[in-house]
């Protein structure tokens, strides 16, 4: 069963793909659609620049705009949780962050910090630590009341609550938040590759587009997309390692 388990997956994407060739043959205008097989020959001529130098960059300015905000939002998480007042005053505002166009602070941040790394590490963070922080606030609260009562009852404190049973309640909710913000973080830092850089698969990307090289322009893409799918099953794979209880249910 588990071997055909991700058969029509498969067949899906097959289909998708001989579409996607169809109709590229058919309309024959790479730099507006450019087919599969046209991608797949432009990254393998592309191969030097796009792994030694443009990938790279990229995956530096995702690592660290992931790890502040995995920081940034458990601590908003944990505040929040402890603190009501902290809940009613920082909730808003953390739902308010997203409301605001990336694509308009990014070149703010390019005349802030000029074509550093840290204006794309900002556009990734302003991305990424929402889904963190409201995750890991929601498996929090996700905690029996009942459980929590009875620990009461026993004199366990607000920290022993937390160890025992908040924190093992709010780790499934952990991990599901990484995989959503491992796609969006590297979209960040795509995003603000594409606004302003040097150096990217954003903005090599978007050097293609101005050659009218569409099968350049959707390399790195594919690129990026591998790379991500890779990250979320890494930490897929780690998720089964430590929450050992969730099979045995």
């Amino acid at each position: 069963m588990r071997k055909n388990a991700n058969l029509p997956a498969l067949l899906f994407l097959f289909v998708l793909l001989v579409l996607w060739q169809a109709g590229a043959m058919g309309m024959d205008a790479a730099y507006i659609l450019p087919s599969p097989t046209q991608i797949l020959v432009r990254m393998w001529e592309l191969r030097g620049p796009l792994l030694t130098a443009h990938l790279p960059a990229t995956l530096l300015c995702t690592g660290i705009g992931l790890a502040i905000s995995i920081v940034l939002g458990l601590l908003l998480a944990v505040w929040m949780d402890a603190s009501p007042i902290a809940e009613k005053m920082l909730y808003p505002l953390i739902v308010a962050s997203q409301t605001i166009p990336t694509t308009a602070l990014a070149p703010l941040f390019v005349l802030w910090f000029g074509y550093t790394i840290w204006s794309k590490v900002l556009v990734t963070v302003l991305i990424t630590f929402f889904p963190i922080a409201i995750t890991v606030f929601d498996g929090f609260r996700s905690a029996s009341t009942d459980m929590i009562d009875m620990l009461k009852t026993f004199g366990a404190g607000k920290w022993d609550i937390f160890r025992k049973l908040k924190l093992p309640a709010a780790l499934p909710y952990f991990f599901s938040s990484i995989k959503m913000a491992i796609p969006l973080s590297i979209i960040g830092a795509a995003i603000g590759e594409w606004l302003g850089a040097q150096a990217g698969l954003g903005y090599f990307s978007r050097r293609m587009m101005t050659q009218l090289d569409g099968a350049g322009v959707f390399a790195p893409i594919v690129l990026l997309s591998v790379v991500a799918m890779l990250a979320v099953a890494i930490v897929s794979w780690v998720e089964k390692k430590v929450i050992t209880w969730r099979g045995s249910l």
